[in-house]
């Protein structure tokens, strides 16, 4: 007999939280690292080779956190635009890694052909904290609207507005952890007032694509490139991943703008988000970030191969 899970420690089962619940959940939030010494600290690394370019501020309370983003040095108005995602969630280490090594690794590579626009950790305040929300309570990767409540998600929208629509490819760089089920869904539930439903947390590498315009031969190039450095995420018995069907090897699709995601920001016919799995006994860290990093270039090989 399955013992059911424990009422999450914050508010009252099948009451959505107010005020107070979401304060005592802030305060169960310490910081356990640093956004300045793992993230900015490689950012200034790069500023020899690349353009760096502050988009935004977050105040929350004691604590400030600058945006920054990463462009090509000879941004050229003839190439099309690239833009890499990561850390929307900031507890997904290898999303905000794997963006930077992207960069550092091989950006240069791309020179003359696109323009980089690279937003390596969206989420600063979720990055040191190791959560999945802002302070708010709220997921920035359900925020990506117009009057979005994330300022995070605002912030970003703002950068890219003035060229969504020569975006050619956008890939948003996640991972999904054991966390999720045992602390973010239950949280998110919570929050909500309703039910935890337990669930199952895919062994490996799979990717998201947008149900409103699926491209299987750009998602599957990515597959077999990252396949190189990772093991793709089999399907569940019930032919799906985290509950949504697997259309094709390591492959689920989402309507994106209905869900207000990061992929969904601009008009791209190219689009993915990546889901690492870092907990799995057959991948390291590195192994983690060189996914993401892998992911990314043969996403804008496919793109400028297929233009």
């Amino acid at each position: 007999m399955n013992t059911p899970p424990a009422p999450y420690p914050v508010g009252t089962p099948g009451t959505p939280w107010g005020d107070a619940e979401r304060a005592e959940w802030l305060s169960r939030q310490p910081r356990q690292r640093s956004y300045e010494a793992d993230v900015l600290s490689v950012i200034e690394r790069l500023r020899p080779s690349f353009d760096v370019e502050e988009y935004g501020r977050l105040d929350y309370g004691p604590d400030s956190y600058r945006l920054f983003a990463i462009r090509s040095r000879d941004w050229r108005d003839d190439l099309p635009v690239v833009l890499v995602t990561g850390g929307v969630h900031g507890y997904e280490t290898s999303g905000v890694h794997g963006a930077l090594q992207f960069v550092e690794q091989h950006g240069l590579d791309y020179a003359d052909r696109v323009n980089l626009l690279v937003a390596p950790c969206v989420s600063p305040w979720g990055y040191e904290r190791i959560h999945r929300w802002n302070p708010h309570a709220i997921d920035p990767n359900r925020s990506f609207r117009d009057g979005s409540p994330a300022e995070e998600s605002a912030a970003l929208m703002r950068l890219v507005a003035p060229v969504r629509d020569r975006v050619l490819v956008h890939i948003d760089l996640h991972e999904t952890t054991d966390t999720d089920e045992t602390e973010f869904r239950p949280a998110l539930a919570a929050r909500d007032g309703k039910p935890f439903e337990p669930g199952e947390i895919p062994d490996g590498f799979y990717l998201v694509d947008d149900s409103e315009n699926p491209q299987p031969g750009f998602q599957q190039a990515v597959i077999a490139a990252v396949e190189q450095v990772t093991h793709i995420a089999p399907a569940d018995g019930n032919g799906e991943i985290i509950g949504s069907p697997v259309v094709a090897p390591g492959v689920i699709e989402y309507p994106l703008k209905e869900l207000a995601l990061c992929a969904s920001i601009t008009s791209a016919p190219y689009k993915t988000t990546t889901e690492v799995y870092p907990d799995s006994p057959r991948a390291t860290p590195g192994q983690c970030n060189a996914a993401q990093a892998v992911a990314v270039c043969a996403a804008v090989d496919y793109a400028l191969a297929h233009r």
